[in-house]
């Protein structure tokens, strides 16, 4: 019986080192813009969308034949929202009004990709594809609101979908939303929020 399992074991390592040597790994540059707001547990104030921007490193590792591979990257990121804390008199007669929240950071998103590459052919113009999986995003800045804490990183879940066109170019809507806070006010320890955010991409890679 032992022997039945050092045969199946070394089996698995073969495949295993046969399908790490066939995946092709590659890089590129990404670039986006970023719609984004926060959500409150509570309706306590008027939030509004705001927009940002993306740019950084983005991975791809395929595995051929099967269409599944696996994406990361580090990225800068931009987000936040108008915070109307002047509508409630806790915060208006410590002087707040709108405020614009600046978030600044850091994303790794490590995300499981499935692109369609069994097209007769086409596939070589334009492919698309599909993505998930989670990120973490490190906080580096953000505007100066004494009234508020800022958490110092944000777990997010990260979905999306675009196309590949002539192989090299891909361009992506992604809709992160985070699962834990990412700033409360101090005064309300209660009143947290979370980040969501709708995203364009774009990516050149360098390498095929």
């Amino acid at each position: 019986m032992r022997i039945y399992f050092k045969i199946a074991f070394a089996a698995i390592v073969a495949i295993a080192c046969g399908i790490n040597a066939a995946a092709q790994f590659r890089y590129g540059a990404t670039i986006g813009t970023d719609f984004s707001n926060l959500k409150f547990k509570q309706d306590l104030i008027t939030v509004g969308q705001a927009t940002g921007f993306e740019a950084g490193v983005t991975t791809e590792t395929m595995f051929p034949g099967i269409g599944f591979g696996i994406g990361s990257g580090l990225l800068y990121s931009m987000r936040g929202a108008h915070l109307h804390l002047g509508e409630k008199k806790i915060w208006a007669s410590e002087g707040y009004g709108n405020e614009r929240a600046y978030l600044h950071y850091i994303q790794i998103p490590l995300n499981l990709r499935f692109k369609w590459t069994r097209m007769n052919g086409l596939e070589d113009y334009i492919a698309p594809f599909v993505f998930g999986g989670p990120s973490v995003s490190f906080l580096v800045g953000h505007s100066h609101i004494p009234a508020l804490s800022y958490a110092a990183a944000d777990i997010g879940l990260e979905v999306g979908f675009g196309f590949e066109i002539f192989k090299n170019w891909q361009i992506a809507a992604v809709h992160n939303w985070g699962v834990t806070y990412a700033l409360k006010t101090k005064l309300l320890d209660d009143f947290s929020a979370q980040n969501r955010n709708w995203s364009i991409r774009l990516t050149y890679y360098l390498k095929r």
